[in-house]
C-alpha cells in the first residue's frame, strides 16, 4: 500500500461524538508509552500525524485521521496510565470500551505490545477483554530494536503462551521498529488486504436482487450493531 494522503479529521471525546461511519476504520491500541504515537506517523509517512510526547498518557481523546481519502486510521488513548485525575482516567477508559465496542465500521485494532518486555499483566488483560467483546485484532509488538533479538523473541513466544489457552488459532502477530521502519509494510499490508475483502463485498452486494424491504421499509429487519470475528481469519 502507498500512502498518498494522511490528514487529520477529528479528536473525539466519546463514542457519540465521533464522524458519520462511511469509512473504514483501524484503530491503534496499547500500554501508554508502548510507542504508539511514533509507530502512527511512521505508517503515515507523516511525522507529525501523531504529537509524541514524552508523558505517558498524553493522548486522552480518540484521534481520528483520513488516509487515502478511503479508510481511517484511530489513535486511541493508551491504557494503564492517564495525565491527570483519576476521574479522568476512567472516563477515557469507558470511551475506548464504547468505542470499540460500539463502532460498527471499526474493521480491526491493532494491539501494540512492547516486545522489549516480559508479559505486561495489564496487556494480558487487555487482549482478554478484546477476545470476551469478539472485537477482531492483531498482536504488534513494538520496539524490536530495543533489545537483543533473542530477549524479543523470547518475550513475544512468553507473551504467545500466556495467551495459547483462548484460542484455537492464535492471533496473527507482528513485529516492528519506530526508528527503522521495519514492519510497516507488513501492518500495511493487512489494511490493505482487509480494504480489499471490503471492496469485494460490497461488488458482491450490488449483484444482489433487491430485498424485500427496498420495496416496503417495513419489512426491513431491526438492525443489529452487533459485529463478530471473521472465522476464516485470526482477527
Amino acid at each position: 500500500m502507498h500512502i498518498s494522503s494522511a490528514t487529520f479529521l477529528c479528536s473525539a471525546p466519546n463514542l457519540e461524538a465521533c464522524p458519520d461511519e462511511s469509512l473504514p476504520e483501524f484503530a491503534f491500541i496499547g500500554r501508554s508509552n508502548v510507542g504508539k504515537s511514533s509507530l502512527l506517523n511512521v505508517l503515515a509517512g507523516e511525522q507529525g500525524l501523531a504529537r509524541v510526547s514524552p508523558t505517558p498518557g498524553f493522548t486522552k481523546l480518540i484521534n481520528i485521521f483520513t488516509i487515502n481519502q478511503c479508510w481511517r486510521l484511530v489513535d486511541l488513548p493508551g491504557y494503564g496510565f492517564a495525565a491527570g485525575s483519576r476521574k479522568d482516567s476512567n472516563r477515557f477508559n469507558r470511551s475506548v470500551a464504547q468505542y470499540l465496542k460500539g463502532r460498527t465500521n471499526l474493521s480491526l485494532v491493532f494491539a501494540l505490545i512492547e516486545s522489549a518486555l516480559p508479559p505486561q499483566p495489564i496487556d494480558i488483560e487487555f487482549i482478554e477483554w478484546l477476545t470476551l467483546n469478539e472485537v477482531p485484532f492483531v498482536l504488534v509488538f513494538t520496539k524490536m530494536d530495543k533489545a537483543p533479538k533473542p530477549q524479543v523473541d523470547a518475550n513475544i513466544a512468553a507473551f504467545m503462551e500466556r495467551i495459547s489457552q483462548w484460542y484455537a488459532q492464535p492471533p496473527a502477530h507482528f513485529q516492528c521498529s519506530a526508528q527503522t521502519g521495519a514492519g510497516r509494510q507488513d501492518l500495511l499490508g493487512v489494511v490493505d488486504e482487509i480494504l480489499d475483502a471490503i471492496h469485494a463485498q460490497t461488488e458482491a452486494a450490488r449483484e444482489i436482487p433487491a430485498a424485500p424491504w427496498d420495496v416496503n421499509p417495513q419489512a426491513r429487519p431491526a438492525k443489529t450493531r452487533k459485529r463478530g470475528p471473521d472465522l476464516h481469519r485470526p482477527w
